[in-house]
């Protein structure tokens, strides 16, 4: 297995160098958007109520100053249709200004951008009715796709002079298709709209299902595009990252947990309510470790080496209420796959509920996090 991976991580290194080193390559056109640690500017302009002054002081320029000088080299910043574009499709100025000027420091403080149009009205990520039915519109639907790709339309004709080395477009976040070939349908048409617009613009391309780690190998990409990054999210162990999650089945359980190793007991399955037992049984036999994730990551590196693209993780992270020690024991963890295998990383987040940073009180919550994870390879250590 050792083995195994120690060829999986030269391929992908090779590949890695190949599509980015220093400056655009004239003869293959590729970018020099090169990544490797970032976060989520999350809850700003997706997900949040906030308008107005409140939503204009949410980030300013200090936050991108503090990153710079922290050593990250990116960020991504989800957007939603909702406040970008009223129900009729107007466009809503403040949002834009917001973003526009978003874009303007990230370049001053030295930070690549991200643009990843998060919710949309016909797409979101936990769109599930009570049934248990994907209540999603846009892979049903031309017009619903249509929308989608005049979105990027709008969106391409605001940012399409940002420079190519420095800002990208990541079309959707997180599709949950019941076929994946319905999201592989769509990524060549909206690929297809944005190249005849934009045709060097970095694109971040994300697999079905959430993003998952373990639908990448159904995935589809674009032939010959050098200037697409693949992205996979990934919070596994569940059970961990989200103990205490008021949102999912799992935070309900207040028993114990370990990690690396078996997380739960078979004394503290037994405790915790019926309900959700049979969401905590796969946790009584699995051992979680280095080794674990390497397992979960591997088609998504075999995918990416196949395409010779790079590899991206643009979520990951671990909820506040979630014990320290164990948290810091899977970031270090999750750090270590990253860089041997040289894949570029947002955190899930900034400032908000799994972040580091607190807003309110203009200081860090978790330093210690940070520190962690500022301890491993930085852009130009591949």
């Amino acid at each position: 297995m050792k083995k195994l991976f120690s060829t999986l991580a030269a391929c992908l290194a090779a590949v890695f160098l190949l599509t980015s080193c220093g400056g655009e390559n004239k003869e293959t056109n590729v970018n020099n958007f090169r990544i490797k640690r970032g976060t989520n500017l999350s809850h700003w302009l997706s997900q949040s109520e906030e308008r107005g002054e409140a939503r204009q002081a949410h980030i300013q320029e200090d936050d991108f100053e503090r990153l710079e000088q922290l050593g990250f080299d990116f960020v991504r910043i989800p957007i939603d249709e909702v406040q970008f574009w009223d129900e009729e499709g107007n466009k809503l100025d403040e949002a834009w200004q917001l973003l526009d000027n978003a874009l303007k420091l990230a370049r001053k403080h030295n930070l690549r951008a991200i643009i990843d149009l998060h919710i949309i009205r016909s797409h979101y990520f936990n769109a599930v009715n009570e049934e248990g039915k994907n209540a999603n519109t846009l892979f049903t639907s031309e017009e619903a796709q249509q929308g989608l790709i005049n979105l990027w339309y709008q969106l391409s004709d605001a940012f399409k002079d940002y420079d190519n080395d420095w800002v990208a477009y990541e079309f959707m976040n997180e599709p949950v298709a019941e076929d994946h070939e319905q999201w592989n349908q769509l990524v060549a048409k909206v690929h297809k709209a944005l190249r005849e617009r934009e045709p060097q613009r970095t694109l971040i391309v994300g697999s079905n299902r959430w993003q998952g780690y373990e639908t990448m190998k159904y995935l589809k990409v674009p032939e010959g595009d050098k200037n697409i990054i693949l992205s996979f999210h990934y919070y596994n162990p569940m059970l961990l990252t989200h103990y205490g999650a008021w949102w999912t089945p799992l935070g309900k359980y207040k028993g114990k947990i370990n990690y690396p190793g078996v997380l739960i007991t078979k004394e503290d399955y037994d405790a915790a309510p019926d309900s959700i037992k049979p969401q905590l049984e796969p946790f009584l036999t699995q051992e979680w470790n280095i080794d674990k994730i390497k397992a979960d990551f591997k088609d998504a590196i075999d995918v990416a080496a196949k395409y010779g693209l790079q590899l991206f993780c643009g979520e990951w992270g671990v909820y506040e209420p979630v014990d320290r020690e164990l948290a810091y024991k899977w970031t270090k963890d999750m750090l270590q796959v990253f860089d041997e295998f040289n894949i570029a990383w947002t955190t899930w987040c900034y400032d908000a509920d799994f972040g580091f940073w607190d807003q309110a009180k203009n200081d860090y919550k978790d330093k210690p996090l940070v520190d962690i994870l500022m301890s491993g390879k930085k852009l130009g250590d591949e």
